[in-house]
């Protein structure tokens, strides 16, 4: 698994988001997102994790909500490769993105009705909060948070192009 740092707009990233999109719109029925929908504008950072064949598994972005941290975004990998390693190798490169960027926190919404999504965060050491930003009125949305802590970065697996 190679994971990349790549645009918003890039085709791997467009096909991700869709297939996100569709779960969750089966999930929940049509989505109404709390607040601005994020685009290239706004995700500073995009990454998508590719089989050694080049095929997009997953994908994450960062949204910089200030100085101090960013809200993760677009988290998504798809349902058969759910469970090997993806999903984590994702959201550690985000987290050494972040830092890299003097991000010092991480937040997060996902929904009442993904209780994989909520198991992985918490195992991943992400804590309960109680909604923020536009999500503060949502009965579906469920936040989290991580305070990052800088690594040694010699134990930490490369990124291509996170620098």
């Amino acid at each position: 698994m190679q994971i990349r740092r790549v645009e918003w707009d890039d085709e791997a990233s467009v096909a991700l988001r869709k297939a996100q999109q569709a779960e969750i719109r089966a999930r929940y029925g049509e989505p109404s997102e709390p607040g601005p929908v994020p685009t290239g504008l706004d995700v500073t950072t995009f990454l998508v994790a590719f089989d050694d064949d080049g095929n997009p598994l997953g994908c994450g972005g960062l949204r910089r909500l200030d100085d101090e941290h960013a809200e993760i975004k677009r988290m998504f990998v798809r349902s058969a490769h759910r469970g090997s390693g993806v999903s984590t190798a994702l959201l550690q490169r985000l987290e050494l993105a972040a830092l890299a960027a003097g991000w010092s926190r991480l937040v997060l919404e996902t929904g009442e009705l993904q209780p994989d999504a909520i198991r992985f965060y918490q195992r991943e050491g992400y804590t309960r909060i109680p909604n923020f930003g536009y999500y503060a009125g949502s009965d579906d949305s469920v936040c989290f948070e991580k305070v990052l802590v800088a690594v040694d970065p010699a134990a930490s697996v490369a990124c291509e192009g996170c620098e």
